[in-house]
């Protein structure tokens, strides 16, 4: 199956995912100038009435010739922006939704109405088979080794499962930082790469100094795999850990039937900062731009390099 037509016109195969906290407007239309989609969480836009705001400036900042941008939502009970946030999302006629933690069900038939896509995040073939079942126009799998709330398992295991059961879009995440990883996600399967963490290195990136300094700084072995900040499991910078007093290689047990936000005594994404296992690659926190024309550039010689023409 192709790409539906507003992503058959991107200048790189790349989605950038939606960051809590770290997407903001600037760094979403940086991204679709550049070429890809940007996006953000809707939750980022706080109070809530700040959302209708970003949307405008979003829109009057982009014209015909950029990269679509979509809108994250967590289709989960302890989100109880859901519907106004929706709400705001259809006003605006929002191209692409992207959704998390939960199929989004009554979300896939709102979004249609209004024309828009819906890509719903997955760590396994279960969770793909669900969202497939309630109409998604794309799955984005998440990989082990991906930022955030990440998979465990391989993305050549991954890709192939789902390929099994649908030959729609699929986007790949998981330790994407460099163009030729992009190619390799395409050759594997997928249509699309999921890329974050290098972009909280990147000058519009709505992170603490400290938080893209120590991204820079780290390598592979510097991401903790964890449940106990939010009672799912993701991915975390062990230097942010042990700032805030915790033994990263000794965490309590989570309640992991409790989905939180910062429940426990530190906050995650605020105090403790998540990244994915592709640090080791970013060296660097420059604008989006150049970071995209540098992933551009490694695109273009991986398919050389391989006589794709």
């Amino acid at each position: 199956m192709s790409l539906p037509p507003i992503l058959q016109k991107l200048a790189l195969p790349v989605i950038a995912s939606p960051m809590f906290i770290v997407s903001n407007p600037e760094l979403v239309i940086a991204q679709c100038r550049g070429g890809i989609v940007g996006s953000f969480p809707a939750l980022n836009a706080r109070p809530k009435e700040e959302l209708d705001a970003w949307l405008t400036r979003i829109r009057d900042a982009l014209g015909p010739q950029d990269a679509p941008f979509a809108v994250n939502q967590i289709v989960h009970g302890s989100n109880d922006r859901l519907e106004h946030d929706l709400g705001i999302c259809e006003a605006h006629r929002v191209p692409m939704i992207i959704t998390s933690l939960r199929a989004p069900g009554e979300v896939v038939k709102r979004v249609h109405d209004w024309g828009g896509l819906v890509f719903h995040d997955v760590t396994n073939l279960r969770h793909a088979a669900k969202a497939l079942e309630v109409g998604v126009d794309g799955l984005i799998l998440v990989a082990v080794g991906a930022g955030g709330h990440a998979g465990t398992l391989s993305p050549f295991a991954l890709v192939a499962e789902v390929r099994r059961i649908w030959d729609g879009p699929i986007v790949l995440s998981g330790a994407i930082t460099e163009g030729r990883q992009i190619l390799a996600a395409q050759a594997m399967g997928a249509d699309l790469a999921y890329m974050g963490t290098r972009f909280i290195a990147t000058a519009e990136a709505n992170a603490d100094a400290r938080y893209k300094r120590m991204i820079v700084e780290s390598s592979a072995a510097d991401i903790v795999y964890t449940p106990y900040f939010s009672g799912v499991h993701g991915n975390y910078l062990k230097p942010s850990i042990a700032a805030q007093g915790l033994d990263p290689d000794a965490l309590p047990e989570a309640d992991k039937s409790k989905m939180s936000f910062g429940s426990n005594r530190v906050r995650p994404w605020k105090d403790i900062w998540g990244a994915g296992q592709g640090v080791g690659s970013i060296a660097d926190a420059p604008p989006a731009a150049e970071v995209i024309a540098r992933l551009k550039q490694g695109y273009a010689e991986a398919r050389a390099a391989i006589c794709i023409p």
